[in-house]
Protein backbone atom coordinates (compact mmCIF):
# COMPACT_ATOMS: atom_id res chain seq x y z
CA UNK A 1 0.00 0.00 0.00
CA UNK A 2 1.60 3.55 -0.65
CA UNK A 3 -0.60 5.55 1.81
CA UNK A 4 2.64 6.52 3.66
CA UNK A 5 3.46 8.30 0.11
CA UNK A 6 5.53 11.23 0.63
CA UNK A 7 4.13 14.48 -0.02
CA UNK A 8 5.31 15.21 -4.05
CA UNK A 9 5.47 17.94 -6.21
CA UNK A 10 5.17 17.51 -10.42
CA UNK A 11 3.74 20.64 -12.25
CA UNK A 12 2.13 21.98 -8.63
CA UNK A 13 2.67 25.41 -9.43
CA UNK A 14 -0.48 26.33 -11.08
CA UNK A 15 1.06 30.12 -12.04
CA UNK A 16 3.69 27.73 -14.69
CA UNK A 17 2.49 26.54 -17.84
CA UNK A 18 3.40 23.37 -18.29
CA UNK A 19 3.38 20.71 -21.46
CA UNK A 20 3.66 16.73 -20.89
CA UNK A 21 3.37 14.25 -23.62
CA UNK A 22 1.76 11.79 -21.17
CA UNK A 23 2.46 8.75 -23.46
CA UNK A 24 5.88 9.29 -22.20
CA UNK A 25 5.33 8.95 -18.42
CA UNK A 26 6.15 6.02 -16.70
CA UNK A 27 3.33 3.84 -15.30
CA UNK A 28 3.53 3.88 -11.82
CA UNK A 29 1.71 1.67 -9.08
CA UNK A 30 -1.69 2.68 -7.57
CA UNK A 31 -2.89 1.37 -3.97
CA UNK A 32 -5.12 -1.06 -5.44
CA UNK A 33 -3.73 -4.26 -7.40
CA UNK A 34 -4.11 -4.42 -11.19
CA UNK A 35 -4.34 0.03 -11.33
CA UNK A 36 -1.68 2.32 -12.55
CA UNK A 37 -1.53 5.79 -12.71
CA UNK A 38 0.76 8.36 -14.94
CA UNK A 39 1.13 11.47 -12.99
CA UNK A 40 1.01 14.58 -14.58
CA UNK A 41 0.55 17.23 -11.81
CA UNK A 42 0.37 16.74 -8.01
CA UNK A 43 0.38 18.16 -4.78
CA UNK A 44 -0.02 16.35 -1.85
CA UNK A 45 0.49 12.62 -1.14
CA UNK A 46 -1.87 9.75 -1.55
CA UNK A 47 -4.44 12.06 -1.07
CA UNK A 48 -3.42 15.12 -3.54
CA UNK A 49 -4.99 17.74 -5.96
CA UNK A 50 -3.33 15.40 -9.09
CA UNK A 51 -3.82 14.88 -12.66
CA UNK A 52 -2.90 11.58 -13.57
CA UNK A 53 -3.88 8.63 -16.47
CA UNK A 54 -4.66 5.98 -14.70
CA UNK A 55 -4.79 2.58 -16.12
CA UNK A 56 -7.17 -0.39 -15.40
CA UNK A 57 -6.20 -4.12 -15.75
CA UNK A 58 -8.92 -6.17 -16.79
CA UNK A 59 -11.33 -7.41 -13.87
CA UNK A 60 -9.56 -4.63 -11.93
CA UNK A 61 -11.47 -2.94 -8.47
CA UNK A 62 -10.34 0.35 -6.60
CA UNK A 63 -12.24 0.19 -3.23
CA UNK A 64 -14.90 2.59 -1.99
CA UNK A 65 -13.39 5.77 -1.66
CA UNK A 66 -14.65 9.51 -0.96
CA UNK A 67 -13.84 12.62 -3.13
CA UNK A 68 -13.58 15.69 -0.54
CA UNK A 69 -12.61 17.78 -3.36
CA UNK A 70 -14.02 15.95 -6.18
CA UNK A 71 -13.25 14.46 -9.61
CA UNK A 72 -13.41 14.35 -12.88
CA UNK A 73 -12.79 12.20 -15.53
CA UNK A 74 -12.84 10.99 -19.31
CA UNK A 75 -12.68 7.42 -20.44
CA UNK A 76 -9.93 7.58 -23.15
CA UNK A 77 -10.11 3.28 -23.69
CA UNK A 78 -12.13 0.76 -22.95
CA UNK A 79 -15.00 0.78 -20.52
CA UNK A 80 -14.96 2.45 -16.62
CA UNK A 81 -17.94 1.33 -14.31
CA UNK A 82 -18.76 1.60 -10.18
CA UNK A 83 -22.56 1.82 -8.66
CA UNK A 84 -23.96 4.40 -11.17
CA UNK A 85 -23.41 2.78 -14.20
CA UNK A 86 -21.17 1.94 -16.98
CA UNK A 87 -19.12 4.30 -19.18
CA UNK A 88 -17.58 3.85 -22.81
CA UNK A 89 -14.74 5.76 -24.23
CA UNK A 90 -15.57 9.46 -24.59
CA UNK A 91 -17.80 9.43 -21.56
CA UNK A 92 -17.03 12.31 -19.04
CA UNK A 93 -18.15 12.13 -15.72
CA UNK A 94 -17.81 14.86 -12.63
CA UNK A 95 -18.16 13.13 -9.12
CA UNK A 96 -19.00 15.96 -6.81
CA UNK A 97 -17.11 16.81 -3.21
CA UNK A 98 -18.05 14.81 -0.87
CA UNK A 99 -19.45 11.57 -3.11
CA UNK A 100 -18.18 7.98 -2.92
CA UNK A 101 -17.71 4.94 -5.39
CA UNK A 102 -16.17 1.61 -5.86
CA UNK A 103 -14.74 1.91 -9.11
CA UNK A 104 -14.12 -1.29 -11.31
CA UNK A 105 -13.20 -2.33 -15.23
CA UNK A 106 -14.36 -5.51 -15.92
CA UNK A 107 -12.60 -5.53 -19.44
CA UNK A 108 -9.91 -2.79 -18.76
CA UNK A 109 -10.09 1.21 -19.12
CA UNK A 110 -7.65 4.00 -19.66
CA UNK A 111 -8.80 7.31 -18.12
CA UNK A 112 -7.93 10.96 -17.69
CA UNK A 113 -8.42 12.06 -14.26
CA UNK A 114 -7.90 15.02 -12.44
CA UNK A 115 -9.11 15.47 -7.88
CA UNK A 116 -9.47 17.93 -5.91
CA UNK A 117 -10.20 20.87 -8.17
CA UNK A 118 -13.26 21.33 -8.26
CA UNK A 119 -14.92 24.29 -5.27
CA UNK A 120 -16.09 22.34 -2.08
CA UNK A 121 -19.96 23.94 -2.98
CA UNK A 122 -19.34 22.57 -6.71
CA UNK A 123 -22.61 19.81 -5.53
CA UNK A 124 -23.94 18.54 -9.16
CA UNK A 125 -22.99 15.17 -10.86
CA UNK A 126 -22.26 15.27 -14.74
CA UNK A 127 -22.09 12.50 -17.03
CA UNK A 128 -21.55 13.43 -20.95
CA UNK A 129 -21.25 11.18 -23.38
CA UNK A 130 -19.33 13.21 -26.09
CA UNK A 131 -19.76 10.45 -28.47
CA UNK A 132 -23.91 11.17 -28.38
CA UNK A 133 -23.60 14.67 -27.02
CA UNK A 134 -25.20 17.51 -29.03
CA UNK A 135 -22.61 19.27 -29.86
CA UNK A 136 -23.20 22.82 -31.38
CA UNK A 137 -21.07 25.24 -33.25
CA UNK A 138 -17.99 27.11 -32.50
CA UNK A 139 -16.97 31.04 -32.45
CA UNK A 140 -15.21 30.37 -35.96
CA UNK A 141 -15.87 27.92 -38.75
CA UNK A 142 -14.57 24.54 -38.06
CA UNK A 143 -15.20 24.57 -34.18
CA UNK A 144 -17.91 22.90 -32.82
CA UNK A 145 -18.39 22.64 -28.78
CA UNK A 146 -20.14 20.49 -26.85
CA UNK A 147 -20.41 21.94 -22.87
CA UNK A 148 -19.78 19.47 -20.62
CA UNK A 149 -20.80 21.79 -17.11
CA UNK A 150 -20.11 25.37 -15.80
CA UNK A 151 -20.01 26.52 -12.05
CA UNK A 152 -19.11 30.27 -11.51
CA UNK A 153 -16.38 31.28 -13.61
CA UNK A 154 -15.40 27.85 -14.21
CA UNK A 155 -16.25 26.09 -17.30
CA UNK A 156 -15.53 22.43 -18.86
CA UNK A 157 -15.97 21.82 -22.55
CA UNK A 158 -15.22 19.30 -25.21
CA UNK A 159 -13.82 20.95 -28.57
CA UNK A 160 -13.76 19.57 -32.42
CA UNK A 161 -11.56 21.37 -34.65
CA UNK A 162 -11.82 20.43 -37.89
CA UNK A 163 -8.56 20.05 -40.01
CA UNK A 164 -7.18 23.50 -41.10
CA UNK A 165 -9.54 25.21 -38.40
CA UNK A 166 -8.23 28.93 -37.00
CA UNK A 167 -8.93 30.36 -33.51
CA UNK A 168 -8.30 34.42 -33.14
CA UNK A 169 -5.64 35.35 -30.01
CA UNK A 170 -7.13 35.21 -26.43
CA UNK A 171 -6.02 35.98 -23.54
CA UNK A 172 -6.95 33.25 -20.55
CA UNK A 173 -8.17 35.28 -17.29
CA UNK A 174 -8.91 32.34 -14.78
CA UNK A 175 -6.05 30.38 -16.70
CA UNK A 176 -7.14 26.74 -19.14
CA UNK A 177 -5.91 23.56 -19.04
CA UNK A 178 -5.87 21.42 -22.21
CA UNK A 179 -5.84 17.22 -22.58
CA UNK A 180 -5.94 16.34 -26.13
CA UNK A 181 -7.96 13.24 -26.89
CA UNK A 182 -6.91 12.80 -30.55
CA UNK A 183 -5.44 14.16 -33.61
CA UNK A 184 -2.90 17.04 -33.60
CA UNK A 185 -3.87 20.48 -31.30
CA UNK A 186 -1.37 23.23 -32.05
CA UNK A 187 -0.55 27.14 -31.33
CA UNK A 188 2.39 29.50 -31.99
CA UNK A 189 4.29 27.56 -29.28
CA UNK A 190 4.08 24.39 -30.47
CA UNK A 191 2.45 21.12 -31.71
CA UNK A 192 0.54 18.87 -29.29
CA UNK A 193 -0.54 15.40 -30.38
CA UNK A 194 -2.76 13.05 -28.91
CA UNK A 195 -2.00 12.85 -25.04
CA UNK A 196 -0.56 16.16 -24.91
CA UNK A 197 -2.04 17.93 -21.55
CA UNK A 198 -1.15 22.00 -21.74
CA UNK A 199 -1.86 24.04 -18.53
CA UNK A 200 -1.84 27.86 -19.26
CA UNK A 201 -1.85 30.03 -16.28
CA UNK A 202 -4.27 32.99 -15.61
CA UNK A 203 -3.51 36.40 -18.06
CA UNK A 204 -1.91 33.82 -20.79
CA UNK A 205 -2.41 34.06 -24.27
CA UNK A 206 -2.62 32.02 -27.75
CA UNK A 207 -3.18 31.87 -31.31
CA UNK A 208 -4.64 28.14 -31.40
CA UNK A 209 -4.88 26.30 -34.87
CA UNK A 210 -5.14 22.68 -36.07
CA UNK A 211 -3.83 21.78 -39.12
CA UNK A 212 -4.54 18.34 -39.48
CA UNK A 213 -8.08 18.24 -36.79
CA UNK A 214 -8.36 17.40 -33.49
CA UNK A 215 -9.98 16.88 -30.42
CA UNK A 216 -9.96 18.49 -27.04
CA UNK A 217 -11.07 18.62 -23.38
CA UNK A 218 -10.65 22.12 -22.38
CA UNK A 219 -11.73 23.34 -18.48
CA UNK A 220 -11.34 27.27 -17.89
CA UNK A 221 -11.49 29.63 -15.17
CA UNK A 222 -9.78 27.27 -12.24
CA UNK A 223 -6.00 28.96 -12.03
CA UNK A 224 -7.07 32.00 -10.62
CA UNK A 225 -4.37 32.78 -8.55
CA UNK A 226 -4.78 33.80 -4.56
Amino acid sequence: MMHGMTHLQIHADLGQRACIDTTLLPWVAAPSPGVHRRMVERDGGEVARATSIVRYDPGSTFPTHTHELGEELLVLEGEFADETGRYGAGTFIKNPPGSAHAPRSEPGCVLFVKLRHLEPDDAGRVVVDSRRGAWRPGLVPGLTVLPVYAFGARHTAFFRWAPGTWFQRHRHHGGEEIYVVDGVFEDEHGHYPAGTWLRSPQLSEHTPFSREGCTILVKTGHLLTP
